[in-house]
């Protein structure tokens, strides 16, 4: 829909004319949970002087801000991109940029990871190059992406940040939690 020649809507049109942000373009994609994603990291972001805040995992360009402007040519670049860690094409741009990050910013820091934890695809990488800083919520653990995406947005619409374990060594897998509540209105 969003690709379509005769779609007429404004994302559509900013997104054929190279003039759309990653941020956008994935949230209308995922939904709910890049929005949540999104939302929660904007919210809690605090990150040391000179790192950035937030940063979007690509399939082909590595680690990208929110802000930054893509087009339809690269997005149907980004269709094209098996997303598998022993994908060169999809993990050395993350390894180059995770590295860059992790020498940038001081020891001390924690790297928070809000993307799916029960898979390789994104962990492995980002371990490698930060490995104990990288945290995720605890409260990731048995939930699904549409769980997860609607506990970031409840969460950051509350401002009530979410406790982060450690990756490494942690229980990623579990049993499902119960739903969340109903939001109030």
């Amino acid at each position: 829909m969003l690709m379509s020649d005769s779609a007429g809507f404004p994302l559509a049109r900013s997104l054929r004319s190279g003039c759309a942000s990653l941020g956008s373009v994935f949230t209308f994609m995922s939904g709910l949970y890049f929005r949540g994603k999104l939302t929660y990291a904007k919210t809690f972001a605090n990150p040391p002087e000179g790192a950035p805040d937030v940063l979007i995992i690509t399939p082909c360009s590595g680690l990208l801000l929110p802000e930054h402007v893509i087009g339809l040519e690269q997005l149907k670049e980004y269709a094209t991109v098996d997303i598998h860690e022993s994908n060169l094409r999809y993990r050395a741009p993350i390894e180059r940029d995770a590295r860059q990050i992790a020498d940038l910013i001081p020891p001390e820091s924690e790297v928070i990871m809000l993307g799916s934890i029960a898979t390789p695809k994104y962990l492995d990488i980002l371990l490698k190059a930060f490995g104990t800083r990288l945290r995720f919520p605890v409260d990731f653990v048995g939930r699904g992406d549409m769980s997860r995406g609607g506990l970031l947005l409840r969460s950051a619409d509350s401002m009530s940040e979410l406790e982060y374990i450690e990756v490494s060594g942690s229980v990623r897998r579990g049993h499902r939690p119960p739903k969340l509540p109903r939001p109030s209105r």
